[in-house]
């Protein structure tokens, strides 16, 4: 197929580098973003505990922006759909939890929401370049996930370079996302090896000024997304 530029980059700020006791005032902030990005813990998939479809259905009715949910828990095959059925933009599951993840993003599909996989740092992605069009998200995470204000790993860049270059050649829309340490001096070499959706946390919300945090975060990456 002939070369295509890719999409604006999407930022994605986490809430879980927002002020919880002043939750829709933090939303507010981040209006321009392109979601917001959910991190729901259930303290067994991820030695953390965040919260559960109550409070996304809180967040879901104040966001200025769609929500992002990632689900970082166990059994996703059984509790994903009732946070699509929330009225959630995107709900990604992760790949080492689900039983039947192919089944799984069609649910979602099904239930108007767009359908994410994603993969800890040591998960091959190679297992998914058959089944990429059955996703509209693959999040390739650049910390174990659990926890907020961790480094961004490097090391999982040529993983994600895989990924894109198969996508590219399969000509698949998936929407390669990163998330872990995302900053303005991490984000160009994501930028660079695939990643068009980017999740930042402190990056954002730690800023004075989140809107202007997310419009450098925006430029930075789309001066290097992979061609």
């Amino acid at each position: 197929m002939p070369d295509q530029l890719p999409a604006a980059p999407r930022i994605n700020p986490s809430i879980l580098a927002a002020d919880f006791v002043n939750m829709q005032a933090e939303l507010d902030r981040i209006a321009t973003a392109d979601f917001v990005h959910v991190d729901v813990m259930d303290n067994h998939f991820v030695p953390n505990l965040t919260f559960g479809p109550q409070m996304v259905e809180r967040i879901q009715a104040t966001s200025p922006v769609p929500l992002d949910v990632h689900l970082m828990i166990d059994d996703p095959d059984r509790w994903a759909p009732g946070y699509a059925e929330l009225g959630a933009a995107s709900v990604t599951f992760h790949l080492e939890a689900a039983h039947e993840p192919v089944w799984l993003a069609r649910r979602l599909r099904e239930l108007g929401a767009r359908a994410g996989v994603a993969v800890k740092p040591a998960t091959p992605v190679e297992g998914l370049f058959d089944i990429l069009d059955d996703f509209d998200q693959i999040l390739v995470m650049t910390v174990e996930p659990g926890f907020g204000g961790q480094g961004f790993m490097a090391e999982t860049m040529p993983k994600l370079r895989r990924l894109a270059d198969e996508a590219h050649r399969r000509g698949s829309a998936v929407w390669l996302q990163v998330d872990g340490g995302i900053s303005e001096s991490t984000i160009a070499q994501a930028a660079q090896a695939g990643a068009d959706t980017f999740v930042a946390g402190s990056a954002v919300f730690g800023k004075d000024d989140p809107d202007a945090a997310i419009a450098a975060l925006r430029a930075i990456a789309g001066d290097h997304l992979h061609r």
